[in-house]
């Protein structure tokens, strides 16, 4: 068990890579803006958004080089990815190489979301699956609360601070690609690719007790497993889990959130300082009920979280909703905000790529969490990039309160068609679904 924390704590790391360099550019909304005169739509499309757009690349197209180069050396190229997009952002002297180098960011999160979870899911016993995967979910929100911190830290750095916050993320994108270097090989994609002997030393150190012949056969290694696609008929049910998972993932208004968290702040009426400040103390949230998550995951499973964050979401964004209408300043904002982080936190955070990972067969696993992670980017990058248009034309009270309606939406879908998958095989997940 020692070597498969470390394998995984490892692999984690992208996830905190994910989560720092999706929320830096945060602090460095509104001085981009200002430093290059643009629009509120070219700055939220092609500034503040060209690493999402670029996430959509890389979910879109990273099943592929990870199915057939395998998880681990997909998993160094991201960390080489993430390194070029630090020295590339904060170097930039004009917005076009700025979203050029941001984007190469993007593409390293989007591939990420599907090798690192993939990989962590592969090595990991039934029983301890949920928490070992949350363990990308938990670097996620550490690199998010760091990114808060280090925003409010280096807020006044030399004339350019926003270079600053960017820039500090080489040093853990250089001690991340180190630290895969180390890895092995996923075993079940070793067996995918016949490689039983190795997947059998692998085996060894993890799980003695597989019989790799065994489960060789059930992953059904051949002709017919490779000449399969999430989209045949049999795969609908996976498929469709995936979708509305990421669907209502992303129709919560967490990346939204997260991305503007200053400038909402501002918005309610706080000064710049105490806007960065409650930020940061978003990402502390963030960071503290996913570890509660994260414990019980394994003991009420995914569907009772989902249940809970749902509830959570809808009070929440109904709240913040009522806060903008109604005009109440002061705390009332962040208050409502960091319970809202708080529900996605213990459930979407804690379950979505956790769930993703599980409910496709292993020879399709990284194509499933590709389409997944697809549609999770999509939208990741579309409605972040409309915040500010929507906060100009329509007002935060309308878009927080249709946050709400969608979560409603959530409630109902968690109820009548999200199974539970805690404590079952991989192999178990796939039969039920495709039964």
């Amino acid at each position: 068990m020692n070597k498969i924390l470390i394998w995984t704590f490892s692999v984690a790391l992208a996830g905190f890579l994910f989560g720092f360099d999706t929320i830096v550019i945060s602090g460095a909304d509104k001085a981009l803006q200002e430093l290059w005169h643009t629009s509120d739509v070219f700055h939220g499309f092609f500034v503040m958004a060209s690493a999402l757009w670029g996430t959509v690349v890389g979910a879109m197209a990273g099943g592929i080089p990870t199915n057939k180069y395998g998880r681990k050396k997909m998993l160094i190229a991201i960390g080489v990815l993430y390194f070029l997009s630090a020295i590339g952002s904060a170097l930039a002297n004009d917005p076009y190489t700025f979203a050029f180098f941001r984007f190469i960011g993007g593409l390293g999160i989007g591939a990420s979301t599907i090798a690192a979870p993939g990989y962590i899911s592969e090595i990991s016993p039934p029983n301890k699956r949920g928490w070992l995967v949350g363990m990308y979910q938990l670097g996620i929100v550490a690199g998010i609360l760091v990114a808060f911190l280090s925003n409010y830290l280096l807020r006044d750095a030399g004339e350019q601070p926003w270079r600053w916050m960017i820039g500090v993320a080489v040093f853990p994108s250089a001690i991340y690609w180190i630290a895969v270097l180390f890895i092995p090989n996923s075993p079940r994609w070793l067996i995918m690719k016949g490689r039983i002997e190795e997947a059998e030393n692998v085996f060894k150190k993890i799980d003695s007790k597989i019989d790799v012949h065994s489960l060789a056969a059930e992953l059904r290694v051949g002709r017919s497993a490779a000449s399969e696609n999430i989209f045949m008929k049999k795969y609908r049910p996976a498929l469709f889990l995936a979708f509305f998972i990421a669907f209502f993932n992303q129709f919560s208004g967490i990346n939204a959130i997260l991305y503007y968290a200053p400038r909402i702040f501002e918005e309610a009426g706080l000064g710049k300082s105490s806007a960065f400040l409650s930020s940061a103390g978003v990402g502390l949230v963030n960071f503290l009920i996913t570890l509660i998550g994260m414990s019980l995951i394994d003991r009420l499973g995914r569907k009772q979280l989902m249940y809970i964050g749902s509830i959570g979401y809808i009070i929440s964004l109904m709240l913040v909703s009522l806060s903008f209408f109604f005009g109440w300043k002061g705390m009332s904002v962040p208050i409502f905000l960091f319970v809202f982080v708080g529900s996605h936190a213990i459930g979407q955070g804690a379950v979505i790529w956790v769930f993703i990972a599980e409910v496709f067969p292993t020879h399709l696993r990284p194509q499933g969490e590709a389409f997944g992670s697809s549609v999770h980017w999509v939208l990741a990058a579309a409605i972040p990039s409309l915040i500010p248009v929507l906060f100009s034309n329509v007002g935060a009270a309308a878009v927080f309160a249709s946050f709400a309606v969608m979560m409603f939406m959530q409630l109902l879908w968690v109820k009548f068609k999200m199974p539970e998958t805690r404590g079952v095989s991989l192999e178990e997940v796939s039969r039920k679904l495709t039964a």
